[in-house]
């Protein structure tokens, strides 16, 4: 299988993206050991990514990763546990026959009864009523700002706007492998940053620099601000 087309990040990058650590995307995506009851017990990854046993060097995920994780780190951002998540992941799994349910725009409607049933199913729970407690709320955790500047096609998601309701600029796997561009000239925001701070946060410089408009200059410097902080 072809690597083009299918974005190339790797997890430091990736992680950077989503906001964040390397550490614990690698634990999703890529499992990791522990001790329970005095033996050490192997936890699988969440699914087998995009490039799994393409060669590729050092560990790199694909733009349905980075999505796909990004619903993850919202789950647990909620206090939702690996466990519940991966019944979740392998419920929805088999209802969208994909490998990359949880960014399916399905699942932003219908995706609730699957996940009160993966409650279920990862704890042994009979009731729910604990699990609403805890705020385990699915319409807390899975909004429609999450699914919002996502373009799908045939197969599911294909870009991502990043900027709320602004398209300039945009993660597409189809270009430079994946990394945020400005959409109309394929210019990589962090080049644009970088030469923001050469230029002493001169903003019109820039635009002349990269034959841009000032409001791509500023949407590249938030967009860039934005995952520094």
């Amino acid at each position: 299988m072809s690597v083009l087309g299918t974005g190339i990040y790797p997890l430091s990058q990736a992680a950077k993206l989503l906001g964040t650590e390397p550490r614990a995307l690698r634990r999703w995506l890529y499992g990791y050991a522990r001790k329970y009851h005095g033996k050490h017990v192997r936890s699988l990854p969440l699914w087998t990514t995009q490039h799994e046993g393409q060669g590729l060097p050092g560990e790199v995920i694909g733009f349905r990763d980075l999505l796909e994780a990004r619903m993850v780190l919202a789950f647990l951002q909620h206090g939702v546990n690996l466990k519940v998540i991966r019944a979740t992941i392998e419920a929805a799994s088999q209802q969208y026959g994909t490998d990359f349910p949880l960014t399916q725009r399905a699942f932003l409607t219908d995706g609730k009864r699957i996940f009160l049933n993966a409650v279920e199913t990862a704890t042994g729970e009979e009731k729910i009523i604990d699990v609403l407690k805890k705020q385990f709320v699915f319409s807390d955790i899975i909004k429609p700002s999450l699914y919002a500047g996502i373009e799908y096609g045939i197969d599911g998601a294909t870009r991502w706007y990043p900027l709320e309701d602004k398209k300039t600029v945009v993660l597409d796997p189809g270009r430079q492998f994946g990394t945020p561009i400005i959409t109309d000239s394929g210019i990589p925001t962090d080049t644009i940053y970088a030469s923001y701070l050469a230029e002493l946060r001169d903003t019109a410089m820039v635009a002349r620099i990269f034959n841009l408009s000032p409001s791509m200059v500023d949407d590249a410097v938030e967009f860039e601000e934005r995952l520094a902080a």
